[in-house]
């Protein structure tokens, strides 16, 4: 069993493990980087945007019940992060608007995690892919490294001045979905890699860290329904982004939230209904303008309705809102309800009315035939709910279920990514941009050097 010291151990290599550590190494610190898949890049490999709220007030506005020291330390460090990113050589497309309240670039993600990895090779610091973490180590009530579980069945201890948690959250363990999202999550889809299941969390509980609201929620999408996404080409292919502007019936006939908040909210509120799954209704304008338009400026728009039909998707073109009435039993819709509530929906919002439950953009009518179904179902991209830490990506110690107040730092433990909870709470604003600013801010805590009074 070896022994190495490095100012700072990363657990996790995706965009916040990847960041913290290359930032590390460009400022002369040592840094060992251990990843359990055999590559690095994780979910980040099959996004493509850095977004975030223009400011703390719209952050707050979006995410109320979000820590609001997160919120800022997000909000104020993105432009730096940016910077970060372009003094790599990567690219970052000039900014344009994001759900009404956001701005970002588009980013090719993957030349910036290679970029990073081989930035760290080149500075002669070690990444250990298919590698496991078995434990943290502790002296002294201080995290000090870990011992992990290399390829070749060799344990191998690592001390750290620094260990940062930076696994990804908790998508890719079903039970831990039923048991921090809901009951149904069990059996939903991941649209993220299958690697990150909890270990960041359950090495974090294990030395006295918090935990944020099990209720917090989740990013993720309206996919359609029985579709493999085995694929991660799948991942944006199939994502509904236009539900937004269409109406959503869960298997009573019944709309239940307003759609036009986002397609994120709409997929945790899917969650809760019956059975987890629901039809999206879109008429000929909405195919027009959104299923096969542009959903993000700079970004090429695809018919996302054949696009569905093609994958094998459960859905269908009607002709006339009668047609809702013949739908095959099988479906277990009551289509008669259905049409009834389109037509409602219609009336309401054609004399300006306000349609329950809400409709709060994108209030005109769907009356242009023909019609498009498609079943939906919510598919996890990554969780909200995980280790509370401070601006500074200090994990913090406290009860399960807790709040960050009074919770003081573990020492030597960070947290960044989908692994930190506490940033948004059924809300969200960018999932790229808190895992790069976390972990940036993961970096300068381990490059500070010794722990100050308060870590001690």
């Amino acid at each position: 069993m070896g022994t190495d010291t490095v100012d700072l151990l990363v657990i996790g290599g995706g965009m916040a493990g990847l960041s913290a550590a290359a930032r590390v190494a460009a400022e002369g610190g040592s840094v060992v980087l251990v990843e359990k898949a055999d590559r690095t890049g994780g979910s980040a490999r099959f996004a493509g945007f850095l977004w975030t709220a223009t400011t703390v007030e719209e952050l707050r506005r979006v995410n109320p019940e979000g820590d609001p020291e997160l919120a800022a330390a997000l909000v104020g460090g993105f432009a730096d992060a940016v910077a970060w990113v372009r003094s790599l050589g990567v690219e970052c497309r000039p900014p344009v608007p994001v759900l009404g309240f956001g701005r970002g670039h588009q980013v090719d993600t993957n030349h910036y995690l290679d970029t990073c990895e081989r930035l760290l090779r080149d500075r002669g610091q070690e990444v250990l892919t298919g590698t496991w973490t078995r434990t943290l180590r502790t002296a002294n009530g201080r995290v000090t490294g870990a011992e992990c579980l290399m390829p070749d069945g060799s344990a191998r201890r690592i001390e750290a001045t620094w260990t940062l948690l930076a696994t990804g959250g908790f998508q890719g363990d079903p039970e831990l979905r039923a048991r921090h999202l809901h009951p149904q999550a069990a059996d939903v889809g991941l649209r993220a890699n299958p690697h990150s299941r909890g270990d960041g969390l359950a090495l974090g509980r294990a030395v006295g860290a918090g935990f944020g609201r099990k209720d917090a929620g989740f990013y993720g999408h309206l996919m359609p329904a029985g579709v493999s996404l085995a694929d991660p080409a799948r991942f944006v292919d199939l994502a509904l982004y236009y539900s937004e502007h269409a109406l959503l019936f869960d298997t009573t006939g019944e709309r239940f939230a307003d759609e036009t908040v986002g397609d994120h909210l709409t997929a945790m509120a899917l969650l809760d209904r019956p059975q987890a799954r629901g039809l999206l209704v879109a008429d000929a304008r909405v195919h027009r303008e959104w299923i096969s338009a542009s959903y993000v400026e700079g970004i090429p728009g695809v018919d996302k309705f054949q696009l569905c039909h093609r994958a094998g998707a459960r859905c269908a073109v009607a002709d006339d809102l009668e047609d809702f009435a013949s739908m095959p039993e099988e479906w277990g819709y009551p289509g008669a309800v259905i049409r009834d509530r389109v037509k409602e929906f219609n009336a309401t919002a054609a004399s300006g009315g306000v349609p329950a439950p809400g409709r709060l953009l994108d209030s005109r009518p769907l009356d242009e035939p023909p019609f498009y179904v498609i079943e939906v179902a919510p598919a996890v991209t990554f969780t909200f709910g995980g280790l509370l830490i401070d601006s500074a990506a200090r994990v913090l110690s406290g009860p399960g279920d807790a709040g960050a107040d009074g919770c003081r730092p573990v020492p030597g433990l960070l947290a960044a990514g989908a692994d930190a909870g506490g940033l948004y709470r059924r809300a969200y604003a960018g999932g790229l941009a808190p895992a790069l600013v976390f972990g940036l801010a993961a970096a300068r805590t381990a490059l500070a050097g010794k722990p100050t009074a308060d870590d001690r």
